[in-house]
């Protein structure tokens, strides 16, 4: 018998239906069908006579959007020749659009079926036949049933407090940078939670649990409602879902599943037969971490980082993998010439990874949208390491109970449970602090409603479970035993540390074996000093010694293999790990040995690439620090130096801490560049084989430091061949690029040119549009238009239509505009996405305008129309007393700050000087600023924040006439709406004012010069600040969580603290009207606290996240503290309070 299958679901394989309106999910079909070859009609071998087929009534399948409906003959036929063999109509409808009828004759296959106008693709897989002569029965060799199908073909939305979200996500925010060829797991057979499954794992799973994961729990009225802790019982009343059904239509009409390697008189041992409706299922170990070719040999993980992710994001990835290393005997290791390591990357099914080692070359762990937390990267490097979710072992029912009413629909396979031959637990107990455990509410209907409730302790009380900070003890313990981890020893990662063996100094035990692995950061070197050593001695150290190792494991270079009583030499490693290993197997009692160790940074290197990194990266380099590094590479090459990332105390002239890179050996080489700050510094390139660093940090203040990777550097473009390039040859650092002279652009091949699109433009008027409009632009196409017009003229662009790739990014295609001529002129804007440029009007009398797309997405493109007009106000300022603007085919005059335009519209007077400002953010200057002001002026502003936020005033410049008093011109402040409220300052001569900030939400300027001394004045920037003193009264006030409430979301890295006073006596009551923030199971990310006093000393109220209605909030006390925290990433709309004074008597406090 050949190989057949029932029927494959459709799934799309055509990228813009990813961006499609109607959301499909990134996993597999429901079915998978072996690939076979087209069946040819089955004859019985005695005969030419065709096999009996019983046909069934008609009956429909329901998969995503399509149905098919199966219409055959009800009665029994014996066809007699091929012209009578029996036939099947197939009526296949696509939702979306028009249905398809296909008759066609069992025993042929109809391989691909298309939809009108659609590019999703069914395949129908059609049954064979058999050579039995009974009566037909379709058999399957094999079937796998996959995980992915539980979603129903529905977008469901995953609470972004979970480790792992079903992303609504944006192809153009995929990681593009990378070309290592990884195993993906958005590519997945099949996704289990965060979890990547491929087909291996899935022929390890047994058929009942799929079943299992599209089951809803219809209680019965005698059962304990909502609730189930485990599969199905043989008496529930069970709701089946879709792929329940379609197994269940496939027994109905009388098809029985076979083992793929049917004998006679039974089954073989690894297959799984169905029969009677039942599954008889061998039993043998199916989880990864009970597989030896998952786990990674030696416990050594490589790793690369993908190119896209910040600084800040790969200084946490390394602080979530020392934090693995720290605890367990697993290493991570930057990846060589190894074959198997993984890849962070960003991928669009957000936070997934494989469990364990899947060899045959590099696997992705996706760190997506949201995902870049540090517990979060913890947990999927535990799924890397080899562990599955806490809450599926097989016990897991004795400890918690699954509410499946509370499961938001086609989620309730991720709470399916392992068989105990498909996980070893390793008979550590179950762990409800273990950070591989779901949270109560994850994938949850509701907030507010738990999907996994932990049973209660002795005490009575339910643990917590879900949390993101650190490994628990359970972790530890699993991830040692997993490793085999030894006994005693343990991970050294600070940059001084003593050691000694077990028992010092009163004696080792026998047959001890301890490994102790020290690791510094990148850059440094490991001094190892032993202070005392008693070690059995015997030749060549054959029974108890001590082995270093210049390196991260038992492998690495051998430093020395030590014994007896003479204690060694210095041992100094050449990079920054060493491996330092004890074993004993006499039973001579000595003392043991004891030993300390020290980083020092800097040093000679002479290897061709590798990593430098301040002391203590990814935290805060150390005080008072000076590194000096050579770096040489093979000769004939340059030193290439890229940093990853870079945060150094900021100074003008970086006096204080500083990075400097020289071009040679010597501390008097030319200086490349002396660098501090936060921004990244360009890429460095040395002139020869050396380069030199130096790192240097005062005594003060501390950053996180940098990370570099340097690498030998080669000119390809200086080769005969010119790099392969067919015009020209343009080195960059650690590679290089083909360019084309102008009027041509690269090919395809990136090689060969080819003429352009663009060029010189010299008329006045005239249009440009994308290549191929209105058609879709090409891929990876660089034009850029030179327009030039006659002197005293200006170019102005108008777009007519306009659609490219992208958002507000415009990271993939987009259209740059330039006054000038250069790539580096004056830019007017990058645009990108539909929305159609304002009209752009350049400075000179040229224009660029270059266009890019990249090799995946087109779209339309765009049309413009440029013109030329004159620039009247190129010549005497077109007339104006103070500015001239071009307009085309005019001008206008306009006036400076504090003046009005003349009835002559070229002249500038004298403006009343009263301001009432209410924006968030601006600038403010003294009359007819940047010159002097005038005499006898007075001028206000009445600035007004939104409540519970302080206005603050940060002056740019300052100079107005000097006296000590301030008595003739000056500028005073008041910290209120009006000059009777008590004053903040007085101000007046040359120094910089110190910032100003009100009490309150309001602060009133006055600025007055008297008849004579005038000066330039100053310009000041206004801004608010959160947090504040405020007063609770019995009519109610209003506070707001920023002060951009209503128009933006609240900005990030803000912590904000209001302190609520009111009489003695008088309880404070809160309202929240409405209230918006990030949303986490334990409000870790954004959040609001409350206390019942003056600082966070105090009772708490309660910390509160999410989004919807609160609860009214009473204290008892006259003072209240309201703290507000949200982090660098997700921001919602944010809270508005009002709060009041109100008696209170009896309990601490009360919710309403």
């Amino acid at each position: 018998m050949r190989d057949g299958c029932f029927l494959c679901a459709w799934r799309s394989n055509h990228r813009a239906s990813l961006r499609s309106e109607t959301t499909y999910p990134t996993a597999s079909p429901f079915l998978l069908c072996p690939t076979a070859s087209p069946a040819k009609p089955q004859r019985n071998s005695s005969s030419d006579t065709w096999l009996t087929h019983t046909h069934r009534p008609a009956h429909t399948l329901l998969v995503g959007h399509l149905s098919i409906h199966h219409e055959g003959d009800p009665d029994r036929v014996t066809p007699r020749s091929p012209q009578q063999r029996p036939t099947t109509r197939l009526r296949v409808k696509d939702h979306h659009h028009d249905p398809i009828n296909i008759t066609t004759s069992f025993g042929e296959r109809v391989d691909l079926l298309r939809g009108k106008e659609t590019n999703r693709e069914a395949l129908i897989c059609l049954f064979q036949m058999d050579r039995a002569p009974l009566a037909l029965a379709a058999k399957m060799r094999w079937i796998t049933l996959v995980l992915a199908g539980l979603s129903f073909w529905s977008t469901v939305t995953v609470s972004n407090s979970f480790d792992y979200e079903e992303p609504e996500f944006d192809y153009y925010e995929e990681d593009r940078g990378e070309t290592i060829e990884y195993k993906d797991p958005c590519k997945a057979a099949v996704f289990w939670g965060d979890i990547a499954l491929d087909e291996e794992d899935l022929s390890m799973f047994q058929i009942d649990r799929t079943i299992d994961l599209t089951q809803h729990t219809n209680m019965h009225p005698h059962s304990r409602q909502g609730h189930t802790s485990g599969g199905m019982g043989e008496h529930e009343t069970v709701k089946r879902g879709s792929l329940y059904l379609l197994l269940e239509r496939i027994r109905k009409f009388g098809f029985d599943f076979l083992p793929q390697n049917e004998s006679k008189g039974g089954t073989s041992a690894k297959s799984q037969t169905w029969k009677a409706g039942k599954v008889v299922k061998s039993r043998f170990p199916r989880a990864a971490t009970s597989r030896a070719e998952r786990i990674w040999p030696g416990g050594v993980i490589p790793y690369v980082i993908g190119g896209n992710f910040t600084g800040s994001q790969r200084a946490m990835f390394k602080q979530a993998m020392r934090h693995w290393e720290k605890q367990t005997c697993v290493t991570f290791i930057e990846k060589t010439d190894e074959e198997s390591y993984i890849v962070f990357t960003y991928r669009p099914c957000g936070c997934c990874s494989y469990v364990g080692r899947r060899g045959n070359g590099p696997q992705a762990i996706s760190i997506g949208k949201n995902c870049d937390k540090f517990g979060i990267v913890v947990h999927e490097l535990g799924h890397v390491i080899g562990f599955w979710h806490e809450h599926t072992r097989p016990d897991r029912d004795d400890h918690v109970t699954i509410i499946r009413d509370n499961i938001q629909p086609g989620q309730e396979y991720n709470f399916l449970k392992m068989e105990p031959g498909e996980v070893n637990s390793l008979g550590e107990p179950y762990d409800f602090d273990s950070i591989m455990h779901y949270a109560r509410n994850t994938f949850s209907r509701g907030m507010f409603l738990d999907t996994i409730l932990p049973s209660r302790d002795e005490n009575g009380v339910r643990p917590a479970i879900g949390q993101r900070t650190r490994l628990s003890k359970g972790d530890i313990a699993q991830a040692r035993k997993l490793y085999r981890c030894p006994a005693c020893g343990e991970t050294l990662q600070e940059s001084t540390g003593n050691f000694s063996s077990p028992g010092y100094p009163n004696g080792y035990p026998s047959y001890t074996h301890c490994v102790w692995r020290i690791s510094v950061t990148p850059g440094e070197k490991i001094v190892l000093n032993f202070t005392t050593m008693d070690l059995y001695k015997s030749s060549l150290c054959w029974y108890d010694y001590i082995e270093v190792r210049d390196g991260y494991w038992r492998k690495a270079p051998l430093l020395g293999r030590f014994c007896g009583d003479k204690i060694p030499g210095v041992l100094i490693s050449a990079d920054s790990r060493m491996w330092i290993e004890f074993r004993s197997s006499s039973n001579w009692v000595g003392k043991g040995f004891a030993a300390v160790y020290e980083a020092i940074c800097g040093g000679d290197i002479t290897k061709d690439s590798g990593q430098i990194q301040s002391p203590n990266y990814p935290d805060d380099y150390r005080p008072s620090k000076e590194c000096v590094w050579r770096i040489a590479v093979s000769e004939g090459y340059n030193v290439g130096l890229s940093f990853q990332a870079f945060e150094i105390e900021r100074h003008d002239s970086c006096a204080y801490d500083y990075l400097e890179v020289r071009d040679g050996p010597l501390e008097t080489s030319p200086l490349i560049g002396r660098f501090c700050g936060y921004d990244k510094p360009e890429d460095v390139r040395s002139t020869s084989h050396i380069l030199r660093m130096k790192f240097v940090s005062d005594g003060t203040v501390n950053k996180a430091g940098f990370a570099a990777n340097y690498f030998k550097e080669e000119d390809e473009c200086a080769k005969p061949d010119n790099g392969g390039c067919e015009q020209r040859c343009v080195n960059t650092l650690g590679s290089f690029k083909c360019a084309c002279d102008p009027g041509y652009e690269l090919a395809p091949d990136k090689k060969s040119c080819e003429a352009a699109c663009g060029g010189l433009l010299s008329k006045l008027n005239g249009t440009i549009s994308t290549p191929g409009w209105p058609k879709e632009y090409p891929p990876n196409k660089n034009c850029v238009w030179q327009v030039v017009a006659p002197n005293q003229y200006r170019i102005s662009m108008q777009f007519e239509a306009f659609e490219l790739e992208g958002n507000e990014v415009c990271k993939y295609d987009y259209v740059e505009v330039r006054s000038g001529l250069s790539s580096d002129s004056k830019l007017h804007g990058k645009y990108c996405g539909t929305e159609v440029p304002e009209v752009i009007t350049s400075q000179y009398n040229n224009m660029r305008i270059e266009f890019k797309s990249d090799n995946t997405v087109s779209k339309k493109g765009f049309k413009a129309h440029f013109f030329s007009d004159k620039d009247e106000c190129s010549k005497d300022n077109g007339g104006c007393q103070h500015e001239c603007v071009n307009t085309v085919g005019s001008y206008v005059c306009q006036c400076r700050h504090g003046f009005v335009l003349h009835e002559n519209k070229h002249d500038c007077k004298e403006a009343e000087c009263e301001h009432k400002i209410h924006s968030p953010s601006g600038t403010l200057s003294s009359p007819n600023w940047p010159d002097k002001y005038p005499s006898r002026k007075e001028c206000t502003w009445d600035i007004t924040a939104m409540p519970g936020h302080r206005v603050k005033i940060t002056f740019n410049e300052f100079e107005i006439e000097q006296h000590q008093e301030c008595a003739y011109d000056h500028l005073e402040a008041f910290d209120g709406d009006s000059d009777t409220a008590a004053i903040l300052s007085r101000l007046c001569g040359s120094k910089t004012p110190e910032p100003l900030v009100s009490t309150g939400n309001k602060m009133y300027l006055r600025f007055i010069s008297d008849a004579s001394v005038q000066r330039k004045g100053f310009q000041a920037t206004h801004t608010t600040e959160c947090g504040g003193r405020l007063k609770a009264e019995v009519h109610q006030k209003n506070l707001y969580s920023h002060a951009q409430f209503g128009d933006n979301n609240y900005p990030g890295h803000t912590d904000c603290e209001w302190l609520l006073t009111t009489e003695q006596g008088y309880g404070i009551e809160l309202t929240f009207i409405i209230f918006e923030v990030e949303e986490e199971a334990d409000c870790g990310y954004d959040y609001i606290e409350l206390y019942n006093g003056y600082d966070a000393n105090s009772h708490r109220l309660g910390r509160f996240c999410g989004s919807g209605p609160r609860e009214g909030i009473y204290s008892p006390g006259d003072t209240m503290l309201i703290r507000f925290h949200s982090d660098d990433t997700i921001s919602k709309k944010g809270f508005h309070i009002r709060y009041t004074s109100t008696k209170f008597q009896e309990s601490l406090h009360v919710r309403k």
